[in-house]
């Protein structure tokens, strides 16, 4: 018995072997009292992206995990068309989330991707906007064929213990619970990389720096 749990004064009031519902509650809340909750921690790093102009733009994520499934969020995640460009560049996504494409240029723009699985949302005018539900993991390329300068990428993992680096490249995955887990690295320009991470009950916890090899 721990030093939270209230004293029982039950008694001896059944006959050997058998637990009144008195002696259940006093275990139950026992339990509860005892029990401390899990502690989540935030992984934090730095990518270093070999021969690359700076290290942003890289998306760190814990890869699935076995027997887990999360609710994807309720509302559309935006990537806009802005000034003939993809805002932002590389998207990061939980499996099961829509994505709104807004064209917020005065011209037309065409959202499409050669997957696998294509789609194309079609060409469309200014103020308007088209949705895609991302329900399969990977990596789309995101393209305009009206504007053959324009792409973009959607990075859809399998939890919500993602990051994407910025310039510096360092990222932190914010709330993921004590546990041993698989940390892939992706870049456009660079070879994935993968690597076994364990996550303690501490506040934080650190990854040596990755280089990626282009």
């Amino acid at each position: 018995m721990c030093l939270k749990c209230p004293p029982f004064e039950g008694g001896q009031r059944e006959a050997q072997g058998v637990m009144s519902k008195a002696v259940w509650l006093w275990f139950f809340i026992c339990t509860l009292c005892c029990a401390g909750p899990v502690m989540a921690a935030n992984v934090e790093g730095q990518i270093v992206v070999r021969n690359a102009r700076d290290n942003g733009n890289v998306v760190v994520y814990i890869d699935a995990i076995p027997g887990k499934r999360f609710p994807a969020p309720a509302n559309p995640i935006v990537l806009d068309q802005l000034n003939l460009t993809f805002v932002p560049h590389v998207l990061p996504v939980l499996i099961g989330t829509t994505v709104a494409f807004p064209n917020s240029d005065e011209i037309r723009h065409n959202v499409f991707s050669p997957g696998p699985p294509r789609f194309d949302l079609g060409t469309y005018p200014q103020k308007t906007t088209k949705y895609h539900l991302f329900d399969k993991p990977g990596v789309w390329t995101m393209l305009c064929n009206v504007h053959a300068e324009m792409s973009a990428y959607v990075v859809v993992t399998e939890t919500p213990y993602f990051a994407r680096t910025g310039k510096d490249g360092k990222f932190v995955l914010n709330n993921v619970p004590p546990g041993k887990y698989t940390l892939k690295i992706w870049h456009e320009k660079a070879k994935p990389a993968a690597m076994p991470i364990e996550v303690t009950e501490s506040p934080v916890t650190s990854i040596p720096s990755i280089e990626l090899k282009r």
